[in-house]
């Protein structure tokens, strides 16, 4: 643990370390939805399929994440950092060499499994190795890694795949993960065991089968029509069963993997549940905004991923200054400006329209990556300003949870909402298309319905409104998500003693 004024040998090459390793697994929640439809047409997937090579990822990390403090625990810091990072590594070369779309489906979740120990692993060595008055700043420095990595997904993933091939944004992940692993292995000391207890196989199985059977539910609900079928009842049934029995034995276990003591502090749980919210909200926006741009827009997909880039400038701007300002600054208040700004621009872009420029999505990326930049690094600061320090590996597991859970349940429910809308839209407005409709005789000859391929032309068109429609329906549910979470805003508590810095005491190793 570092107190105050002392120096810890080589602080500023482990932070870069472990800012690489965050980066290079935040970077592959994101960094493939640019390259989904050429990924689709090479493995032969249809839509359905394709999407888990998205959420299989971000599930497979949210059922491991708890697991993190009790690997900590038996091999130590250190060593779980370096096991991590190398079959992080080794399941990314493997999914570049995928030959069809179970392969890369299964590598994913391999992957998901290696990189979910990173993200809380990283967050409590920058803790660990900074005194608590300089916590908010190095908390911020973290964070643009965690945030910025999947913003410049869509960017670095669209070059790659223009100039080389989609497997690319998997092979990527060599170099820096090479980089990451000699630098951990050099320069951060090893933390050694900790007493370690019994791991609680029966309530990580419980949690496993819960998450498992909702996202499976979420996913496949669209494709099975929902509770018409069989599967999605027994998915929902035992998505209600893992939770309950999960919690069952939280509160009655002798020694459950997640202790109860844990969500007894208010700050915690509150922050957890605002998390959730922002990281659904945040992955949600990015699964939306990069189809928005290739299918509506007919932007490639390089462009695309450049007019998306501005969100990652936004996002470390704020970053670098919300860093300052926490302590001088009232956390809350900067939460309630963070998410205001992802309200104004989730209400532009609900209307948007098919003639909107590259200049004004950018515009709106911008203002919404400063906003999560302003919520993620107080956020994170206030769940663990009154945290005690037993609980900071354990705790920020459990945080990264929270963030998956929400990223994961928000990509499969806007997904499934813009498909099934586009179908209901498509049809209420095709009731509206006829021969005698005033806007069908003012079509030009070659779009005339008495022709097949006047018939096949006004389709498309309709089809193309229906789905904007859809796009604007997602984004406003977005929005009245975000404004949900500002009264939550009011549960947090300011720490004692005036400051917002974490005060989060960690166990010398």
């Amino acid at each position: 643990m570092a107190a105050p004024g002392e120096t810890i040998p080589h602080r500023g090459m482990i932070t870069v370390c472990v800012m690489l390793a965050t980066i290079m697994q935040a970077l592959d929640t994101t960094i493939a939805n640019i390259a989904l439809p050429y990924m689709q047409g090479n493995l032969g997937a249809n839509q359905d399929q394709i999407n888990w090579v998205l959420t299989s990822y971000i599930v497979a990390a949210a059922i491991m994440t708890p697991v993190t403090g009790a690997l900590v625990s038996r091999i130590g810091r250190k060593n779980l950092f370096m096991i991590s990072v190398i079959g992080f590594v080794v399941a990314s070369v493997l999914c570049g060499l995928a030959q069809n779309v179970t392969e890369i489906v299964g590598f994913r979740l391999l992957q998901g499994v290696f990189g979910a120990p990173l993200v809380p692993l990283s967050q409590a060595t920058v803790i660990d190795i900074n005194p608590p008055e300089r916590r908010g700043q190095a908390m911020a420095i973290w964070g643009v890694g965690v945030m910025v990595g999947p913003i410049l997904g869509p960017v670095l993933g669209g070059w790659l795949t223009d100039h080389y091939s989609w497997r690319w944004v998997f092979y990527i992940n060599v170099p820096i993960g090479a980089l990451a692993l000699a630098g951990v292995m050099i320069f951060m000391s090893d933390t050694g065991k900790q007493a370690a207890k019994r791991f609680d196989w029966l309530g990580f199985a419980f949690l496993s089968l819960g998450i498992g059977a909702l996202q499976m539910m979420l996913d496949r609900g669209q494709d099975q029509d929902w509770f018409n079928s069989l599967e999605i009842i027994i998915e929902l049934v035992l998505a209600a069963l893992g939770f309950y029995l999960f919690v069952v034995h939280l509160l009655t276990a002798d020694a459950p993997f997640v202790r109860p003591a844990l969500f007894t502090d208010r700050n915690f749980v509150v922050a957890m549940v605002v998390m959730a919210i922002v990281g659904s909200l945040y992955y949600s926006i990015m699964a939306l905004a990069t189809p928005f741009l290739q299918t509506m827009l007919g932007y490639p997909v390089v462009t695309a991923g450049l007019v998306m880039g501005p969100r990652g400038i936004g996002t470390m701007v704020a970053m670098m200054v919300v860093g300052r300002l926490i302590g001088k600054v009232d956390t809350r208040l900067l939460l309630l400006l963070g998410l205001g700004m992802i309200i104004g621009s989730l209400w532009r872009m609900s209307g948007y329209s098919l003639d909107i420029s590259s200049t004004e999505f950018m515009l709106d990326g911008l203002v919404q990556g400063a906003g999560l930049g302003l919520v993620f690094v107080p956020l994170s600061t206030m769940a663990f300003s009154t945290l005690p320090r037993l609980f900071l590996d354990e705790g920020a597991g459990i945080y990264s949870v929270s963030r998956n859970l929400g990223s994961s349940i928000g990509i499969s429910v806007v997904t499934a909402l813009l498909t099934r809308n586009t179908q209901i839209n498509h049809q209420l407005l095709g009731e509206h298309v006829n021969a005698f409709s005033p806007a069908v005789q003012q079509l030009p000859d070659m779009m005339s319905p008495g022709t097949v391929t006047g018939r096949a032309l006004i389709d498309q068109v309709v089809n193309q409104q229906a789905s904007l429609i859809a796009y604007i329906d997602d984004f406003k549910l977005l929005m009245v998500l975000a404004i949900a979470a500002i009264p939550l805003l009011l549960l947090l508590r300011k720490p004692k003693g005036g400051g917002s810095a974490p005060a989060v005491q960690v166990h010398a190793d």
